[in-house]
């Protein structure tokens, strides 16, 4: 009965007014003017109405049809996670409609996962297609896509420069099963090596973040993160990113593998060097350790190059790569990619998965591959880049006590704030763009690879007026400053 009321009450606020949507707001804000004009409203209510007055996009309130949606299932679900106001239903190229139909700029694609946008229409039809053919078999048997999707992951890293002895996939369902495949065969790999069993420490570097899962999270030295869960599975060692001179006291006899992100993605957006990479490639070797380079976040051509890594000294390839997110565009599925050294180590039934690379999942991963491999699309994102810096740049050098450092390659770029990024995320949301945050109070921006430049030029022109706001704050007539402006939406 509480899911029928539920679809009813959703139905109903997304129901067209006989407005056009721009008269509509304009009649919506006139009125909460007047309203905001009567004297005999509390102060608080009339702060509240001119505040949202002057937002396009308010944050749905307490007594909004959203948050009433909100309350009713929240009761249902597992407390994990703490979210904005808005619940979105809609989403078209880059752009995103909540229940109450108030349209929003997203720069997030979901946390760099939908490269292509939201709804791409090649990507409805396969799964409906799909659909109607064949979802599910298990891995007992064979089913082509998966075979298509490992061979097309294979040949695209290949020519694009990537790992140059790339061999076969492991195909899952997630970018934390990829990470703990990559564990579990690093860990393998040191058993072979080594049969003594002394060959099994794993090496992985401060701000990365590589799972939740308990292999993933023990390669995640975040307190936050693992105290929670702790002790964590033995083993696990943890160093300085970039730092050269610790890698050799770091990987040692004893490591059988190191993780590592080429670009730190929820650390901050911290580019790894390729004296870094370089160095600590040639100190695997050495020790016959397997590295690992987590592409979750910064692979499938979101640097410009099908890998992050593409632009590295073959030297500094690595043993495994491992992928998600963009590969599914939103569909849930990873991918584990191997070279023959690894391949080698592994035998039937040291791994597995009921539901990776079903035909559904692979067939569409396949189609998404063959999208972000394209050179002109990889162009694009090396063109927009410098559209989107030269942006952060002109913030930088106007709000310089806000703004404090550029990073990033391609369409994964961080801009470093000199204090906590909440209330301008919370701002530029109540104003239409979606933005999110990274490592110590770090703007992320991880936008669709097919956003366009008036996209982009629009959603900079919000946020330039978000870091004028959060730099001088507006104040209301009576010199109260308005309510919302600067406020952790926590």
């Amino acid at each position: 009965m509480a899911l029928r009321i539920s679809a009813k009450r959703v139905a109903a606020t997304l129901k067209a007014t006989n407005l056009p949507s721009s008269a509509n707001g304009v009649f919506k804000r006139n009125a909460s003017q007047a309203a905001a004009a009567a004297t005999n409203l509390p102060q608080e209510t009339r702060d509240e109405i001119y505040r949202d007055a002057r937002l396009p996009n308010p944050d749905p309130a307490a007594d909004s049809p959203t948050a009433a949606l909100v309350n009713e299932q929240a009761p249902y679900m597992v407390k994990t996670y703490v979210r904005p106001p808005p619940m979105f239903v809609k989403g078209e190229g880059c752009y995103l409609w909540d229940v109450e139909n108030r349209k929003y700029l997203d720069m997030t694609a979901g946390i760099a996962v939908n490269a292509l946008g939201h709804c791409d229409p090649e990507m409805a039809r396969i799964i409906a297609q799909q659909a109607k053919t064949l979802i599910h078999t298990s891995n007992l048997y064979h089913n082509p896509w998966i075979g298509a999707l490992s061979e097309i992951l294979v040949k695209k890293t290949l020519e694009a420069g990537g790992m140059h002895d790339a061999a076969s996939v492991f195909i899952c369902n997630s970018g934390t099963e990829a990470n703990e495949a990559a564990i579990k065969f690093a860990r393998k790999a040191g058993k072979v090596v080594d049969p003594s069993g002394e060959k099994y420490e794993l090496v992985s570097f401060q701000n990365s973040f590589h799972g939740r899962t308990m292999g993933a999270l023990s390669a995640t030295p975040n307190p936050k993160y693992q105290k929670p869960f702790a002790p964590m599975l033995p083993g696990f060692k943890y160093g300085t990113y970039n730092d050269i001179a610790g890698i050799n006291e770091l990987v040692t006899e004893k490591t059988c593998g190191v993780i590592v992100e080429p670009i730190q993605g929820e650390g901050g957006v911290i580019v790894g060097t390729e004296e870094f990479l370089t160095a600590l490639a040639k100190r695997c070797r050495e020790v016959g350790a397997v590295l690992i380079y987590d592409e979750i976040q910064c692979g499938l051509s979101r640097t410009g190059t099908f890998w992050a890594h593409a632009s590295l000294p073959k030297e500094a390839h690595p043993d495994i790569i491992t992928t998600a997110k963009a590969l599914g565009n939103g569909f849930p599925i990873g991918a584990t990619i191997v070279n023959n050294n690894v391949a080698e180590k592994i035998v039937v039934g040291d791994h597995g998965t009921t539901f990776g690379g079903n035909p559904l999942a692979a067939r569409l991963a396949h189609y998404i591959v063959s999208r972000l491999s394209d050179p002109k699309l990889q162009a694009s994102v090396t063109a927009k880049s410098k559209i989107i810096v030269k942006h952060l740049e002109q913030l930088q050098q106007k709000y310089p006590e806000l703004v404090k450092e550029i990073r990033g390659r391609g369409l994964i770029l961080g801009l470093q704030l000199t204090q906590d990024p909440t209330p301008v995320v919370t701002a530029a949301r109540e104003r239409g763009l979606l933005v999110i945050t990274a490592g110590m109070n770090t703007l992320r921006f991880v936008p669709s690879l097919t956003i366009t430049e008036a996209e982009l030029e629009e959603g900079f022109g919000i946020l330039d007026e978000v870091m004028r706001v959060a730099t001088s704050p507006i104040e209301e007539p009576a010199g109260k400053q308005v309510r919302g402006e600067v406020d952790s939406p926590n």
